[in-house]
């Protein structure tokens, strides 16, 4: 396990240890803000070698779920200000995590009434949980050309936010059926324009996006998350292991601080991605394709084979915020409680136990 606790350089930043806390969606970010119990959560977990932190939208029309905050006013610059001090003052590393969820959204969501943007009109055959009903998601507005410029011009902005409010940097969220692998999957993406068709077509928007970002705040700052046939939000890939070593390959001269992957297929994509990234690559490993959650021996093992240079678990850290200190000292480890993952107040979210002494 002493591997997990080596350090690791990421852009401009030297990480004490592997151990990366993975992005996870909480939903207690009433209007869209974070306040003094988000930042009393992630001062708790500073031990990570990195944090990255929940979605958060780029923009009013990125949103997709209730109480998820975002990083397109001043007001929410604000209140990140509050996570990101906390962070800090505690010894930690922060990167936000920008998820613009395409057509996972509802016109509920927006002032406007708006339908939920994406690459092609094809609804996900999901819904969205208001906190008092579900509604199915519409299908979605095909976005034009104007359209996907002023989305990848609100991720640049967006980031020039998080860096305003205090973050070390921002991972963009390219996975979990969200806008970015909307366009890289086949199955969503049914555009004939440049931006859809072949492989070098679905994963020119993640390339646009990611290039704008760091240009807007450096590419050592930016970072990018993908999931690999993962069969969320109504995402069916008949050719990741193709789209994804591209994308890989298009931003290997970009200098990045990092590629995030989250293991969904078997570890033979994984080295496919990891052969054409010359960059550090940070693993969201399972001990089996697409099983939940992450366990610290993968954890371990994935470092050992040198398919990654750090690795994420989300579960663990959501759960334990001493994680570093319970591998340590072999467990034991608090099991989370899945009924208060999303929403709620400080009950599972901010008042798990450490070790004592």
């Amino acid at each position: 396990m002493e591997n997990l606790f080596a350090p690791v350089g990421i852009g401009k930043l030297e990480l004490p240890s592997r151990l990366v806390m993975a992005p996870m969606t909480r939903s207690r970010a009433a209007g869209g803000l974070v306040g003094a119990l988000t930042a009393e959560y992630y001062a708790q977990r500073a031990g990570a070698g990195l944090i990255v932190t929940e979605g958060t939208q780029p923009s009013v029309i990125g949103q997709g779920y209730i109480d998820t905050p975002g990083l397109h006013s001043a007001e929410q610059i604000r209140a990140w200000r509050q996570v990101t001090g906390a962070v800090h003052a505690a010894g930690g590393r922060i990167f936000a995590q920008l998820m613009h969820a395409g057509r996972i959204g509802h016109p509920a969501l927006y002032p406007d009434g708006a339908l939920p943007v994406a690459p092609s009109p094809i609804a996900s055959g999901e819904q969205l949980f208001t906190g008092a009903e579900m509604l199915d998601h519409p299908v979605p507005r095909e976005m034009t050309a104007e359209d996907i410029d002023q989305t990848v011009q609100d991720f640049a902005a967006a980031a020039r936010n998080a860096i305003e409010a205090g973050f070390d940097g921002v991972e963009l969220h390219g996975g979990n059926g969200y806008l970015i692998q909307q366009f890289l999957a086949d199955n969503t993406n049914r555009r004939t324009d440049g931006y859809g068709g072949p492989v070098r077509n679905r994963i020119r928007f993640a390339v646009e996006a990611v290039r704008a970002v760091s240009e807007a705040i450096g590419a050592q700052r930016t970072a990018l998350r993908v999931s690999p046939g993962v069969p969320a939000n109504g995402i069916a890939e008949s050719d990741p292991a193709e789209v994804y070593p591209a994308l890989a390959g298009a931003l290997a001269a970009h200098d990045l601080a990092y590629l995030h992957v989250v293991e969904t297929m078997n570890r033979d994509v994984t080295r496919r991605i990891r052969d054409a990234w010359p960059g550090t690559l940070i693993l969201n490993p399972h001990p089996t394709p697409g099983s939940y959650p992450a366990d610290v021996e993968t954890a371990a093992a994935a470092l050992t084979e040198g398919v990654a240079d750090a690795v994420s678990l989300g579960e663990l850290w959501l759960a334990n915020p001493d994680l570093p200190a319970r591998i340590r000292a072999g467990g034991p480890y608090n099991e989370a409680d899945r009924a208060t993952f999303y929403g709620g107040d400080h009950r599972g979210y901010t008042d798990y136990p450490a070790l004592e002494g």
